[in-house]
Formats: structure tokens, sequence, C-alpha cells
């Protein structure tokens, strides 16, 4: 039996570029899991294992790994911080008990930070806060904590201060012990020294030292009674009380150093060990039925309660197809067979690994709070619950947003569609985020994701990993259209075609919904003047043509019918007759109810020198894009602003010319906005063109 207590499920997320897999591959050769560090700068991290974010010097996938510290078992979990793969970093912290935010020094609080942030909130996830990068040019430890609460609305608790900064950046004092640990510069982490606090520091490292100890001991009464009336309390109790509000997410223990040169980053996995949670104390997750409502039951952390899983990653690699799964109650072996309450079948359990990044350690048995890697599951998906097939549960399932950007895929012969089709069908499997359409009038294949990144890397998957030639179409953008005012009308359905014929009659209106409401459908009819049997019916008529709008056929947002009448016929009425009915009422009355196009707005964030930030506001407007606010950092100065993908496309190349390869940006879906005139002409010109074109 396994101690539970000795567990620490974590993840590292943080913006792009804020030393997330730098600071991983530092936590693996502390722990003796690697020898070797490996560089992402080099394409050499250990948890960057495909050959596109070696290339790129980014994570695209998050990657586990196993190792120990001072006899805890870490299982971490390296997310992507670019904003096209934030799926990676939700479904990673949906099952993580805690996680170690990694911020830039000088960047500070960038925009996946917070995105990152909002996640893990969502998710109820206790977090230690390390500043990384504090020895670059622009670095300040004081304005990142500062930034953390007015940005993030959190409260960091500062446990160390940094000892110089920039290039003269050498180590830290811990706050509790009032000790310095001043690394040489070898760039061994084991090289260290503990000292007295400098001189010139004591000063605020008492004043920060209080401020720690006044916000700790609020957790426990009666060690805050005996501070009240003077009496210090001793480390240990401190801890106690720390680690109680870090469960809680009263607050958040901050940290600092420098991963790439090898400083700070000891105190942050012990501070993993001290604050965060191990499996038993965190909430245990809540069951819901099938149609997703909780039950009031939950699946307790116990490895002698009845078996419950949640699936969060599929991969697929050259042993086959590895299912992801943290393993909330109960235990299972190798050969056993699991219940899948989704798809209502169960499955045998071939093998199961635990994953170090693409290496694996067979293991026989996994329990209550460990994270492993199944090996031979067939229909499993991400979201999927597994269970004891004699005790059925389903957990909170997650939720995934739609994607805003396609484009149209097309195999170069025969021999190259079927490879095509295999690999999407491993690549859907594996992204949630990511989704495969055929369109069904042209025969084209349509790829859908979250921005031109995400596509552009399922295409280069495509061509290297899977070897499929095909030839790719410009990125198109996922328009929608809406309603703008309320129409009552009525629709006769009739039939009479010899023997039996078809009537259905409705009466009905149809409203605009609020933003986000989706399609709602509402009965008053009284009296039975449409039989409850036939009411199912209008309302699936209705919702199968919500996907193709009075204008350019686009699905249609945010809109109600309500059922206020109709009349039936004893012989002639069918719940066909009132399906036909509502279709034809949909055809009928939504191109009366002012149709509106609607297009994607993105949020977007972008970094550029002093001197070009008039260059890129102009380029901004140009594209129709409203700019919200700018402000500057110590290094560059960061403009937030709202833009219509539309216009947003290969912007990456004209912002890298305008500022001499200086400017960075970031941009994730904000909200669907109605398009001007001119722009809506523009799009159904460019639809009407391409059927034609079909047609010939």
């Amino acid at each position: 039996m396994k101690d539970l207590t000795k567990y620490r499920n974590i993840g590292i997320f943080a913006h792009v570029d804020a030393g997330k897999t730098t600071t991983t591959e530092r936590i693996l050769k502390l722990t003796g899991k690697i020898h070797k560090i490996g560089e992402v700068h080099d394409g050499a991290a250990t948890t960057d294992f495909m050959e596109q974010e070696q290339e790129r010097g980014i994570t695209i996938q998050s990657a586990a790994t196993s190792c120990f510290w001072k006899g805890y078992q870490f299982n971490i979990i390296d997310t992507p911080g670019h904003v096209d793969f934030t799926i990676e970093v939700y479904r990673s912290l949906k099952v993580l008990d805690g996680g170690v935010g990694v911020f830039c020094g000088s960047g500070g609080v960038e925009p996946q930070s917070e995105t990152n942030w909002r996640y893990a909130n969502d998710s109820k996830v206790a977090r230690v806060i390390y500043v990384n990068k504090l020895d670059r040019l622009g670095a300040d430890f004081y304005r990142v904590v500062k930034q953390i609460k007015t940005v993030l609305g959190a409260k960091p608790l500062v446990m160390v201060l940094p000892i110089g900064t920039e290039a003269e950046f050498a180590g830290v004092v811990d706050l509790l012990e009032r000790k310095a640990y001043v690394w040489d510069d070898s760039g061994l982490p084991e090289n260290f020294e503990v000292k007295d606090v400098p001189e010139h520091m004591k000063e605020d490292v008492e004043k920060y030292r209080a401020e720690l100890i006044e916000t700790a001991v609020e957790q426990d009464d009666e060690v805050l009674a005996k501070y009240l009336e003077g009496e210090e309390p001793d480390i240990a109790s401190i801890k106690k009380c720390i680690r109680a509000g870090a469960i809680k997410l009263a607050f958040f223990p901050t940290y600092c150093g420098s991963s790439f040169k090898n400083k700070g980053v000891q105190q942050v996995l012990d501070a993993v060990v001290d604050y965060l949670p191990n499996p038993m104390e965190v909430p245990p997750q809540p069951e819901v039925d099938l149609e997703g409502n909780p039950t009031g039951k939950f699946a307790k952390v116990d490895p002698d309660a009845p078996f419950r899983a949640l699936a969060f990653k599929i991969m697929d690699d050259r042993f086959g197809a590895l299912t992801f799964t943290r393993i909330y109650s109960g235990k299972i072996t190798k050969g056993d067979s699991v219940l899948n309450t989704f798809t209502g079948k169960t499955e045998r359990v071939g093998r199961m690994v635990e994953m170090h990044a693409n290496d694996r350690t067979m293991v026989d048995t996994a329990q209550a709070g460990d994270i492993v890697a199944l090996v031979g599951l067939k229909n499993v998906r991400t979201g999927h619950t597994l269970c004891d097939e004699k005790h059925p549960a389903t957990l909170e399932p997650m939720v995934f947003p739609d994607p805003v950007i396609s484009i149209a895929v097309a195999p170069k012969d025969k021999a190259n569609s079927d490879k095509l089709s295999t690999a999407l069908s491993k690549l859907v499997a594996e992204d949630p985020s990511f989704h495969v359409e055929v369109d069904q009038e042209s025969g084209e294949t349509i790829l859908k994701g979250m921005g031109e990144l995400h596509l552009d890397i399922k295409i280069d998957i495509l061509k290297r990993t899977h070897g499929v030639e095909a030839s790719i179409g410009e990125p198109q953008v996922a328009y929608r259209e809406t309603i703008t005012t309320v129409i009552d009308d009525s629709y006769t359905h009739k039939k009479q075609t010899g023997g039996s014929g078809q009537f259905a009659k409705i009466s009905y209106t149809i409203e605009p919904g609020e933003p986000g409401s989706g399609f709602i459908f509402e009965s008053k009819i009284v009296g039975g003047n449409v039989p409850k049997e036939f009411i199912p019916s209008v309302q699936k008529g209705f919702e199968m043509l919500k996907d193709k709008g009075p204008l350019l056929e686009f699905p249609v947002l945010d809109f109600k019918v309500t059922l206020t009448d109709g009349g039936y016929h004893p012989v002639d009425s069918s719940t066909m007759a009132f399906e036909a009915a509502a279709k034809a009422a949909y055809r009928q009355s939504m191109p009366k109810a002012a149709p509106q196009l609607l297009e994607p707005i993105m949020k977007v964030d972008v970094y550029v020198p002093d001197a070009n930030v008039g260059d890129v506001i102009g380029d901004l407007n140009r594209r129709r894009g409203m700019i919200k606010s700018q402000e500057a950092t110590a290094t560059n100065v960061h403009i937030n602003a709202d833009a219509p993908l539309s216009e947003m496309f290969g912007y990456i190349g004209d912002l890298r010319s305008a500022t001499s390869g200086r400017g960075q940006f970031v941009m994730e879906f904000s909200h669907y906005a109605p398009v001007p005139k001119n722009v809506y002409e523009k799009v159904k010109a460019d639809i009407e063109a391409k059927r034609e074109a079909k047609k010939k």
C-alpha cells in the first residue's frame, strides 16, 4: 500500500517563454531523474520530445513525468504556454492537486498567465508562485509581486527575497529561517553556501518576515491568539499555518530564482512538499449522472473504494494509444476490465505505464492518487470516466471551447487519402479542441482549430509524423449568424398522397436570446392543441436546422423558439409531420427575424519596443482593431486590443517587419460581434464565388 501523504500531483504552467520547461529540466536534474540537463534553446529538453517542439522551442503538448524529492513522489505535468494550446493546460489542471505558476521576472504577469490562472481558480488548484529569470535585464521581483496582486487579484505570500538583481542576482534569502542561500557562478545547483542575511537586506527581511507571519497565523486561532499576546510561533507552527492557507487558496507562497542559472529551484521543490496538498487533502471529485447533473456523491480518495478514474489525455505513439488517466479512488491491476460510462462498454487494460516524457516504466498496479497511462483502450476519449463495472459512476466531465479557424485539406492521391483519414482520427482523439468535418457539398475535408499556430502544427504532424502528402487551403473564419428581432408566426404542414396523409399546425415565437445562451426551446401549449408526444418533434425540427442560418448558412447562435399553439388531426398527425412543420417554419420565419452575420473577435496582446508603438497601433487600426489599453513594462510596451480574426491572418510577419523582429503577440478568442455591411458583402461574394466554382 502506497503512502498517499508522500504524493504530490503538480502541474507547471505559465505564459509562453516564462521558463516552465527549463524549470522542469532543473527539477528532473535535482531529483536525479536525469543526469544531463537538456536546454530548450538547443531543442534538447526532456519534456519537449516532439520534433515540432524542439524546432520551435515551445511546448505543444503537456508531458508527464515522475520523480522523487526527499522521499516524496512528484507526478509532474509540464504544460504549454502558447494560447493556441490552452486546452492542454485546462485538462491538466483538471486532474492535478497543485501547481507551480511560473512568471517571468522581466515580463511579469502576461496574458496567458491570466488565462492559466483563471483555469487554476476554476479547478480550485492550490499553487506556489515562482518568479523566474531574475538574472535577466529588467527583472524586478517586487514589481511582479505587485502585478500578481493587481492583475490576477491574487494574494502572494512572499517566502524569499532575491539577493541582487539582473546580472548581479546571486541567490535568495529564506524569510522563515533568516538564512541566505548564495550560489557560485559554476551554474551547478548544488554549489551554494548558506550564509547570514546581507547587512543591507536586514531591514527588508524583517519587514517581509513580519508580513509573512501575520498572514500565516490567521489560519489558526490558537496560534493567532498567542501571536497577538507577543509570542512568536516556532517555524513548524508557521509552516503548518502556511500549508493550511495554501490548500484553502487563501494565499500563494511566492518564491524566486533563475532556473537557467540553477538558482532557487530547491526552495520551490521544498515548497511543493511543505505547502501543496497530497491527493487526500483536496476536495473529492463530484460524481454526475448521464445528463451531467450532480448526484451528491463523491469519488473519495481511498484505495479500497470502488474504482473511479478520469481519462484526461490521449496520446498516440510508437507503442500504440496511451490513455493518460488520473485515478481518484480504488485501484486497478494490469488485465482488469473497466467500464467507460460515456460509451457504456467495458474495456480491458492491457498494460499500464508510468510516464517519463516519452519513455515509460511498466507497472502492474496503480491506486487512488496515481497518474498513469493505460495501454490498449480502444474507445476512450478525453474526459471519459473509467470505473468499476459493478459500481458505475461518472465524474464531472471537461468542457472544451469551440474552434474559431478552419482550413481545407485535400490528399494528393488515393494512397494519401487513406493515410489522411487514419492520421486525422488519431489527432482528433488526442486533441479535443481540434475538429475535422467533411463539407457535404464539395467533399472537402475541413480542419478546425484554435488559431493559426494550432493548425500549422497539426499540418506539420500530418506531413512529418504520418507521412501524408496533402494540399492545404487558405485559413477560413468560423462566422456565425444570429437574429435581432422577435417574430410571431405559424405554419401548417399538409400532405395528401392517397392513403393516410400528413397534418401538423404550429404557432410559435422566435426571438433573440442572451449572448452565450445557445438554442432554447420552450412549449407553452395548454389544453392539448398539440399532443405532448409531438412537442419533442417540433423541438427536433428546429434544432436540426439551426446550423444552417438564413443568410449564408452559418450556424445560428443564441435564439429562442416558443411553441404557443397549434392543431392536429387524429389520423394524419405524426411525429414526422410535426418535425417537417418545424423545419419549414424555420425556413419561413428566420429570414424575417432580421438576421445578422457575426464574426469572431480576438483578444490581442502585443508587446513592442517603445519606438514602434505608433506603427503597430496604426496597423491594428487598419485591421479594424479597437485599442483598449497600452502600458509601459520594464522592457517594452504592452498593447491590448480587440480585433476581428479575419484581419489577423499573417499578422506575425507584419509585426516582425514593423519591429525589426522584436515584437511579439498572443491572441485568443474573446466573443462574436456583428460584421460591418461592407465586410458582409465581401464574405457573401466570396461564398457565392466558391459555390459557382464548385458547380463548374
